[in-house]
């Protein structure tokens, strides 16, 4: 038994240790509590660019998380949505939390005018590619690149 809500700014400190768990074992990221913590605050100030969901068990503790965050896509004409964080805890996986919490996602998505909505997933982390193809997500043919830009913190993510 679980409930997906809207996160609010006391699921932070939870949310943040799921993205320790959720970092570790992607080769381009590096868990950063402090970082992750003003990242999640900024996404909770912006309610109309953003969205923040977690799911909490019977007792209110946060056991999954997911955020959505608008884009203008050029392809597209109008709205993209951009789908990251998606993590539930290990001993609830198998249960339809990360389904529930990507339909409102996207739910919020498309209520919000997007047409098309995309997500990263690590391509050493099988699990994960097997869940996204399962739920319909379709594979690109792109690629993503990153850079550094000068002039701020360059330390590992």
């Amino acid at each position: 038994m679980f409930k997906i809500r809207t996160a609010t700014s006391t699921d932070i400190p939870a949310m943040s240790a799921l993205l320790d768990g959720l970092f570790s074992i992607e080769q381009d990221f590096q868990p950063n509590g402090e970082k992750q913590m003003k990242a999640l605050k900024m996404l909770l100030l912006q309610p109309d660019r953003a969205c923040l969901l977690v799911a909490c068990d019977h007792d209110g503790d946060v056991i999954g998380m997911v955020s959505a965050q608008l884009v203008i896509s050029t392809a597209e004409g109008g709205p993209s949505a951009w789908i990251e964080d998606m993590v539930v805890r290990k001993e609830y996986r198998g249960q339809g939390i990360g389904r529930k919490l990507l339909e409102q996602a996207l739910a919020w998505a498309s209520k919000k005018g997007a047409t098309r909505a995309q997500l990263l997933v690590d391509l050493d982390n099988e699990p994960a590619l097997g869940y996204y193809r399962h739920l319909g997500w379709q594979e690109t043919r792109l690629a993503a690149r990153r850079i550094r830009l000068p002039g701020h913190d360059n330390s590992p993510e």
